[in-house]
């Protein structure tokens, strides 16, 4: 499955390569944009399906995604699923829950998302859903682009695609990288 996937980032124009500023600060030579893969409707039912299969056995009654990019993955997992979708968007720098979106007492999450670096976005949700008394099923993403750095969420953590991509500190830029023009692709 995963190189079909990686074969359709690269079929669709989704996995890009230069010099790319990550939302962590990091550099990297590639970058997944996502939304350019999932733009593609049957793509994008197809593969957050796949993704659904593998979050399937974890008992849950929502889903909830980071936004901008986990909206489409959240939103097709839990239309997979038969679950209702809410998600998390950006406010003063961080994640809030908005919209009059709920989380009950003791309702189960699965946390959906497209791409994972450090994690970052994804433990901002599943804090969203414990500090409202929520539980953490899991989390689903597209791509684990983290080489096994990402933090233990504290649940089942599952990927289509899982990949050590090279990542670089801001002072620590390889030569060729230099120069490139450094671009933040993220939601642009």
């Amino acid at each position: 499955m995963s190189e079909d996937l990686l074969a359709l980032f690269r079929q669709t124009g989704a996995l890009l390569e230069g010099h790319f500023v990550l939302r962590s600060g990091l550099h990297s030579r590639q970058f997944f944009q996502c939304a350019i893969l999932l733009q593609h409707t049957e793509i994008a039912a197809r593969v957050c399906g796949q993704l659904a299969d593998k979050l399937r056995d974890l008992e849950c009654g929502a889903v909830i995604s980071p936004a901008l990019g986990g909206i489409v993955v959240g939103q097709e997992v839990g239309r997979s699923l038969g679950k209702r979708h809410i998600f998390a968007e950006k406010e003063a720098g961080g994640l809030v829950l908005r919209r009059g979106f709920v989380i009950s007492p003791n309702e189960r999450f699965i946390v959906a998302e497209d791409v994972v670096t450090r994690g970052g976005r994804v433990q901002e949700t599943i804090d969203i859903v414990r500090d409202r008394g929520g539980e953490v099923a899991g989390v689903g993403v597209l791509v684990d682009r983290s080489g096994g750095k990402r933090p233990d969420f504290g649940c089942p953590f599952v990927s289509l695609i899982e990949l050590e991509v090279e990542t670089f500190p801001a002072d620590q830029i390889p030569p060729d990288l230099r120069d490139i023009p450094a671009v933040k692709p993220g939601s642009k």
